[in-house]
């Protein structure tokens, strides 16, 4: 069974920096495209930033574009996130998931089976 656990939320002052890990126990994480999504209090779940397996094709959200940057460690079953010049509107929960073809991560998100807890990230202003 796949299990997805996130880490390195927190709190942090607008135009500050994070990392985000996500840790995948699943046997296919070097086939599977994997992805970043948040969710803000009252907002829906957006799209924030996904990869391919092998690290070769990134994609980003307009909001995020430039700031956020996507990676990928296939030896240690991790997908990164890391985030800079942070601003108030980037606070939100934020999930990792995969799928096997990234066109699902890139499009509607209900059709994403495995998500991990969260993480939470806070930027004061």
């Amino acid at each position: 069974q796949v299990q997805l656990v996130e880490s390195g939320g927190g709190v942090v002052q607008a135009g500050g920096s994070l990392r985000l890990s996500c840790a995948d126990s699943g046997r296919t994480f070097s086939t599977d495209a994997m992805g970043w999504f948040r969710q803000a209090p009252g907002k829906e779940r957006e799209f924030v930033a996904a990869i391919n397996w092998s690290g070769s094709d990134t994609y980003y959200a307009d909001a995020v574009k430039g700031r956020f940057t996507i990676s990928r460690h296939n030896a240690k079953n991790t997908v990164y996130l890391q985030m800079n010049s942070l601003k108030p509107e980037d606070t939100a929960v934020y999930y990792c998931t995969l799928d096997a073809d990234i066109a699902t991560i890139r499009g509607n998100p209900t059709y994403l089976e495995v998500w991990g807890q969260g993480t939470l990230v806070t930027v004061s202003s």
